[in-house]
């Protein structure tokens, strides 16, 4: 067995696959294989590209329904259980509200700014078919960022384990699927960073198989008159969460893992019940750096995915 690692840049990440197989040719070919999907979804979901299927889809908003494919229903449905599960939290139309709150410049937005914009939020004014979608309100957007490169993950890894691959892993900036051990049988080590310490880890998690994700406000925000401002934020009110610096989730695929690590970050008090009910392995780390663990089991039920 040969293991080859392979870096590249997608989805405004740096990213890695890393692969064991019987030989290098098909090591190369799986890796290959793995990221073109990587570049495939990024390309048809990109907001940032005006010949994607998304900026299609936001361009005809308060038009016509646009057309779309088995795979963007899925998603978009997916996206539909996140915001039920979450109690309108998570919202896949809430990306307008990044006109208001831009983290580069580090400026606090008013409420009324971001009250001209909450009319615009609103996942259930959606329509959706099998076959189309539409957005009924000029100036609406949907937005698959919370969901778009952990899905991708999973493709690019289910790729590598079409190709016979034997184990390794793919990781797009931090959104990590194992595809299987290392090639000596051993597992994978993942550092879990502390939120509060740039540079430092709260602890390591090694895996042969299942995915792990972590959502949280230090990759982007910043601090204004003494208060943190994240970058996720709670759709119904259109303000940053602050009472989770980080939430870290092992799942059996990095959707699911990154399902519950966004929830997990958006539940507030909620959080700790919920990652018990889903009996999976977290790392939750509060605003004083205090952090828990829960358990770990192949279980996502609830929350309408099903790896």
């Amino acid at each position: 067995m040969i293991e080859i690692g392979f870096e590249f840049t997608a989805m405004s990440c740096p990213c890695e696959i890393r692969v064991v197989g019987a030989d290098e040719q098909q090591v190369h070919g799986a890796a290959q294989a793995g990221i073109d999907e990587v570049r495939r979804i990024e390309q048809k979901y990109s907001r940032y590209r005006p010949d994607s299927l998304l900026s299609r889809i936001n361009a005809a908003a308060g038009h016509d329904p646009v057309q779309i494919d088995q795979e963007t229903h899925a998603l978009l449905q997916l996206g539909g259980h996140l915001h039920r599960a979450s109690g309108g939290r998570f919202d896949l139309t809430s990306g307008v509200l990044r006109r208001a709150w831009d983290f580069r410049t580090q400026r606090v937005p008013t409420q009324a700014q971001i009250d001209a914009l909450l009319p615009l939020v609103g996942w259930g004014r959606v329509v959706m078919t099998p076959e189309h979608v539409r957005l009924p309100q000029r100036g609406m957007e949907l937005d698959l960022g919370g969901l778009g490169k952990e899905y991708a993950t999973d493709r690019a890894a289910d790729m590598c384990l079409a190709l016979g691959m034997h184990g390794g892993f793919v990781d797009l900036g931090g959104d990590i699927r194992v595809i299987g051990p290392r090639a000596d049988g051993s597992g994978w080590r993942f550092g879990i960073r502390d939120p509060l310490n740039a540079g430092s880890l709260n602890g390591e998690l090694t895996l042969t198989s299942g995915a792990l994700a972590t959502s949280g406000d230090y990759e982007r925000g910043f601090e204004a008159d003494g208060k943190r401002y994240g970058h996720l934020l709670d759709a119904r009110s259109g303000w940053p969460v602050d009472h989770w610096r980080s939430v870290s989730v092992a799942a059996p695929t990095a959707v699911a893992a990154g399902m519950l690590a966004t929830l997990g970050m958006l539940m507030g008090e909620q959080t700790q019940r919920l990652l018990a009910q889903e009996s999976v392995w977290s790392l939750v780390v509060g605003t004083d750096g205090a952090f828990t663990g829960a358990g770990y089991s192949n279980s996502t039920r609830g929350l309408g995915y099903e790896p």
